[in-house]
């Protein structure tokens, strides 16, 4: 008679999370070189931090099997077809063939699938397009790359298009900004399904800071630029502006340079330019003071009244609303040595 089997009583061990990721010919391999970092890479240094193990990673394409050219003279080959994106717990969209062209309707149909079973549904860079498409983003904040975020709002006014960002959670459906700020949203998945300790181990061994500060925004190039526009009253004013940025600025000294009544001066220049008089003067100033703070002569105190502002505590309130970072963090980021 044969022994009865051992029964364990316990419980059963926890289902692998898989990710699934989407490539394709013409790509640049950075975005998903972050998602195979982040969720393939073995992880010796996770021993005794993890309560459920680690991620299984598929990268999918249109056609498996088939060789993909990659920005840079090398080829990848996904074994994995777009059913395993449709499959997949979390499936990540790291950019489109064409941000101006149409998403692949097989990729479409395959994120649709994943959402509708319940699946996390990420995108980074352009890959915002492919959730656009698939109606996943209708009524939600989203991100993209900048260079792509009024191309994003145009085709898909549905959107709530914010370009300063460097990601945005809207729980089942998550975007990030271009290129960089995908380790910022891989970290961020991490620290939700790991927690923190686990994401800060991570985040250490590829070199990165588990959080940081700000929007993308702060990477956007910036200068005061020449105003190059049809020469009359408000043009006038601004080029003046220009030229007198650290004195103090108001709506009568503008519409006197204007020579324009304050009120008129008000109604023109916000039809012209799409904000106030005073917050175009701050966006100059804090333009002004983005090379200030990449070089490290001056306090913030004296950047501050270097280009303007009354005191640094408006400087710094300003520079948080334009910027999403603050001056001190700003100069960490980008500041040179001495």
């Amino acid at each position: 008679m044969a022994e009865p089997v051992p029964v364990v009583i316990g419980k059963r061990p926890a289902p692998v999370h898989t990710v699934a990721v989407y490539a394709f010919a013409g790509m640049a391999p950075f975005e998903l070189g972050v998602v195979v970092e982040v969720f393939a890479l073995a992880r010796p240094e996770l021993a005794g931090l993890l309560a459920a193990p680690w991620y299984d990673v598929r990268v999918c394409a249109e056609r498996p099997g088939h060789p993909l050219e990659a920005v840079g003279g090398f080829t990848l080959t996904p074994r994995h077809g777009l059913e395993e994106l449709a499959a997949a717990d979390t499936a990540v969209v790291v950019g489109v063939p064409d941000p101006y062209g149409q998403v692949p309707p097989a990729v479409v149909a395959a994120l649709r699938t994943a959402h509708a079973r319940g699946a996390r549904v990420v995108s980074i860079c352009s890959g915002a397009f492919a959730l656009a498409a698939a109606g996943l983003l209708d009524g939600l904040p989203a991100t993209t790359h900048w260079r792509w975020a009024e191309e994003l709002r145009r085709r898909h006014p549905e959107v709530r298009v914010d370009p300063d960002v460097l990601y945005v959670d809207n729980g089942q459906v998550l975007t990030s900004a271009g290129s960089a700020a995908g380790i910022d949203l891989c970290l961020h998945l991490v620290r939700q399904d790991h927690g923190a300790k686990v994401a800060n181990t991570v985040a250490r061994r590829f070199v990165a800071p588990p959080h940081r500060d700000g929007g993308q925004a702060q990477f956007v190039e910036a200068a005061v630029r020449p105003v190059d526009e049809p020469e009359d009253g408000v043009t006038r004013s601004m080029r003046w502006a220009l030229d007198h940025l650290a004195r103090p600025l108001t709506v009568p000294l503008l519409a006197r340079a204007a020579a324009m009544s304050d009120r008129s001066y008000l109604r023109h220049f916000t039809a012209r330019n799409g904000v106030s008089p005073m917050r175009w003067v701050a966006i100059q100033r804090i333009a002004a003071s983005l090379p200030l703070l990449e070089s490290p002569e001056g306090s913030v105190e004296e950047i501050a009244a270097a280009v303007g502002f009354e005191s640094a505590a408006t400087f710094r309130h300003h520079f948080g609303r334009t910027m999403r970072t603050s001056p001190s963090a700003y100069r960490r980021t980008f500041g040179r040595a001495a």
